[in-house]
């Protein structure tokens, strides 16, 4: 008895996962080498030497750029503070208000895809343009703010929202939580519609009120999401420059200077390119470190 064998089909080189996985990952490798690594790298070589603007010659010093700026520059050890400062409050105040807005905006009421449109609109505006509209805002002497105060009474003449440092870094947190919230918000609204309605069931059945859902059910649900975009808003707010550059420049006094700006004073208009580069790179260990305790500590509770 003779089977008859079914012939082989060649298989097509592009078939082959060997050759698509490469195929389709390397533009985007080379985008990211092209884009942040040899920027990344060069920032690394810069802060090692003395190198400036009038005279790039790469000569290697060391880490005594490092101890320079860390030592010698007052306005660091400010812009340093100032950083820790602005991130700590303006992340706690993203997280706890995107949590709150995507769970009304999870909910259902007429108009929603209109409010969701209006929740998404400071995160799709350019930064630079949306800032420029808030340094409007908060004008010393035609802000629309004080402006309503004064009709209402509350106010007798003009708050320098920008002229006085408290109220600057209120100003500089309040407008960057504005921004980042959006995002925040998107985030959180994909981890609340994962929560299996089951749960939410469960929990209705058992007579659970609206504080003990929130902090024994949807907050432990998603803490992987809600460290996700604390994540996220931490790198935002850390490495993002626009909004203190537009609204204050790190003024009055360096009293809303953080490092990105500095960096950019000190390297870009001061022309001290390794100074400049070793700012930047200053807080890099430090987010590599939150960074990974972080996801460490997402990646546990999705294992619980």
């Amino acid at each position: 008895m003779t089977t008859a064998t079914t012939p082989r089909q060649p298989r097509y080189l592009l078939d082959n996962e060997r050759v698509l996985a490469p195929l389709f990952m390397t533009p985007a490798v080379l985008y990211i080498i092209a884009l942040v690594g040899f920027p990344f790298v060069l920032s690394i070589v810069l802060s090692l030497t003395d190198a400036t603007v009038g005279n790039p010659t790469y000569d290697f010093v060391g880490l005594e750029t490092f101890r320079r700026i860390l030592f010698d520059d007052p306005v660091f050890r400010t812009a340093l503070w100032n950083t820790f400062v602005f991130a700590v409050i303006a992340n706690v105040l993203v997280v706890v208000l995107a949590k709150a807005l995507a769970m009304v905006l999870v909910s259902d009421f007429r108009g929603k895809w209109f409010v969701r449109f209006l929740v998404l609109l400071p995160w799709t505006a350019p930064v630079s343009l949306a800032t420029i509209t808030w340094l409007w805002t908060l004008d010393s002497i035609f802000s629309p703010i004080d402006w309503v105060l004064r009709s209402v009474g509350l106010l007798d003449g003009n708050i320098i929202w920008l002229g006085k440092q408290n109220l600057a870094m209120s100003s500089v947190i309040a407008v960057h939580t504005w921004r980042i919230v959006p995002l925040a918000a998107v985030i959180m609204m994909a981890g609340l519609t994962s929560i299996p309605q089951e749960i939410r069931d469960a929990s209705e059945v058992d007579g659970a009120g609206f504080w003990r859902k929130l902090f024994q059910i949807t907050i432990p649900l998603m803490a992987p999401i809600i460290a996700v975009a604390a994540l996220f808003g931490l790198i935002l707010t850390i490495t993002d420059m626009s909004v203190v550059f537009v609204l204050t420049r790190g003024g009055p006094t360096h009293g809303t200077q953080v490092l990105s700006t500095w960096a950019f004073f000190k390297g870009i208009e001061g022309g001290s390119l390794g100074q400049g580069a070793a700012i930047a790179l200053f807080l890099f260990p430090v987010l590599v470190a939150v960074a990974a305790l972080i996801l460490r500590m997402a990646r546990r509770r999705e294992v619980l």
